[in-house]
Formats: C-alpha cells, structure tokens, sequence
C-alpha cells in the first residue's frame, strides 16, 4: 500500500509521543503480573498450576522490553551527530524490527528504510538510525504512526531538509486471529521535504 506523500504540519514536536515520567523500572510490574493472572482466570485457566505459576512474572519481564520505547527519548540516539562532507542522499536499508499492534497487543515485525538528504556537513552514525527505529517500534503501534514517528523524529532532532521513509511490515498476528490463512504484507512510504530550508 502506498500512502500519498504530503507537507508536515508546522509544529512536528506536537506529533512525537511524549515520553512519560519515568518510574523505577518505567513500568508497573506488580500491576501486569495481576492482569496476565485475571486474564487466565477469565479463558478459564488455573494461573497456579505448574506451568503456569510463574507465566505473570514472565509476561510483565516481557512487556517491559517489548514497550521501553515509551520511555525513551529518540534524540538521545539523533543529537550526536559529525561532520563529514558529504551532500548526497544517505540510505539505511532493512532494518529489522518487531512492534505490537495497539489493536490486540500481537507481534508484527517488517524491514525499515530510512534515508535523509545531509545539510551543513552534518551526519548521524547509521546504528543510530537504527536506534531511532527500535524506539519507536517498542511502544503499541499502527505501522501509519511509526512511519510518521520516526520521519518526524528525524527531520526535528537532524534538522534536515529531506526525510523518506518507508517499512515494509508483515502482519503475523492476523494468522492468529483471523480467518486460516489470511496474511498482509504492505509497504508505506513517507516522505518530509521542509520548504526554506
């Protein structure tokens, strides 16, 4: 699926989510672990059976890797930059990443390409583009905002003229939760050009 390709709004910070107030861990595990054992109790499991005794814990350990991107700032990874002369278009291609959709907190995973057009000699070291992904990806997603997301983050925090991005995402959950056999494979592009600059 292609997306049209259009101006950003004046204020692109206003569209970047807002990192909460951190907590110790940056998550409330006590609180998950209760949630992952009313869940087993509502499909009718017994949570204190043997394997599943410990599933809460595990479940709360995993959803605070899996959503860390709500408590990380991408330009810790996009303010170092360096110099180096060059004015051509620098591409990053296939960046692998896993999300999970907003819609039922189910894994999707795809390829990201990012590229950008440098200005004043200024660049950013490719594993940090890669940074700048991975955050992004680690928070409930819809593959429309983390394109926009991570296109934003780059044309504020680089300050850049021109920004693409485009992610090439396959929907694995829809195995698990719609008709046998259904797959999605998409494509979305997006692309900032910042007029005056």
């Amino acid at each position: 699926m292609l997306a049209e390709a259009r101006m950003p709004s004046l204020d692109i910070s206003s569209r970047l989510r807002t990192v909460p107030p951190a907590r110790s861990e940056g998550i409330d595990l006590p609180r998950i672990e209760q949630a992952v054992r009313e869940i087993l109790l509502a499909i009718g499991e017994d949570p204190d059976r043997d394997g599943l005794l410990d599933t809460p814990k595990r479940v709360a350990k995993s959803y605070r890797e899996l959503f860390r991107g709500l408590w990380e700032d991408p330009a810790v990874h996009l303010r170092r930059t360096f110099t180096q002369t060059h004015d051509e278009v620098i591409i990053l291609r296939e960046i692998e990443f896993c999300s999970l959709c907003e819609h039922h907190l189910l894994p999707f995973i795809g390829k990201a390409h990012v590229a950008y057009l440098p200005t004043g000699g200024q660049v950013v070291g490719l594993s940090k583009l890669a940074r700048t992904v991975e955050v992004f990806a680690r928070r409930p997603q819809v593959q429309e905002r983390m394109t926009d997301q991570i296109a934003d983050a780059l044309v504020e925090h680089l300050k850049r003229n021109m920004v693409c991005k485009l992610i090439d995402e396959r929907h694995r959950h829809l195995r698990l939760d719609g008709p046998a056999g259904v797959d999605i494979n998409g494509q979305l592009h997006r692309i900032r050009r910042i007029q005056g600059r």
